[in-house]
């Protein structure tokens, strides 16, 4: 095992690709961290993160990159003109699914673009992964679903959609298919009790 705290890193760009950790230090657990760039640059420091994971060979440190962005209608003197155009949802953040090691946290903080790591107090430390439960409704948000999802859900939680064509509604689950990931809710339309059908990425636990 390498002793990590021989490792030192500077915060400026300097030469790194023989200080690549070798794959058995990699003992954290994959999570989510949330690093911050300069405004309208999210998909700029996207792409040359994705460049350096390939180029440097870090898929086994540094999984999915996301900039969280939706699809609205354009609007003109408060009408929809029937253009659409893709929002960013998180202005200033990227989403990185990654191990947190020196090695790997060295890479994303000195991207061209990175500002820094959310939840970080600086100097080099560590910043906490977002959790799980706050994590999950970004990346249905983004049609990004996990199997390990499915573990908080069952019948009788009651949820809310939060996005799609029935957006705030709120209901009990019924049934979840996830080989399918159609999920029966039951709802109150009009002081009745009414069932619909929504897809899991629409749901958030209440």
């Amino acid at each position: 095992m390498v002793d990590n705290s021989k490792i030192a890193f500077s915060d400026t760009n300097t030469d790194i690709s023989e200080q690549r950790e070798p794959k058995e230090v990699k003992l954290g657990d994959k999570a989510w961290y949330v690093v911050s760039t300069y405004s309208t640059h999210e998909k700029k420091v996207a792409f040359n993160l994705q460049k350096r994971v390939e180029s440097m060979g870090l898929d086994d440190l540094i999984f999915r990159i996301v900039v969280v962005e939706q699809e609205v209608p354009v609007m003109k003197d408060g009408l929809p003109t029937g253009k659409t155009r893709m929002k960013n949802l998180y202005p200033g953040y990227v989403f990185v699914e990654m191990i947190m090691t020196d090695y790997a946290w060295y890479v994303v903080r000195n991207t061209p673009g990175v500002t820094g790591f959310v939840g970080s107090a600086g100097k080099g430390t560590k910043p906490f992964p977002v959790p799980r439960e706050q994590i999950e409704p970004v990346l249905k948000r983004m049609g990004m679903v996990d199997e390990s999802m499915y573990d908080r859900y069952a019948v009788g939680d009651y949820v809310k959609v939060i996005h799609g064509t029935l957006e705030g509604t709120e209901g009990t689950i019924l049934s979840i298919n996830k080989e399918t990931g159609a999920v029966e809710i039951e709802t109150i339309f009009f002081g009745r009790s009414t069932k619909v059908e929504v897809d899991f990425s629409e749901i958030d636990k209440i």
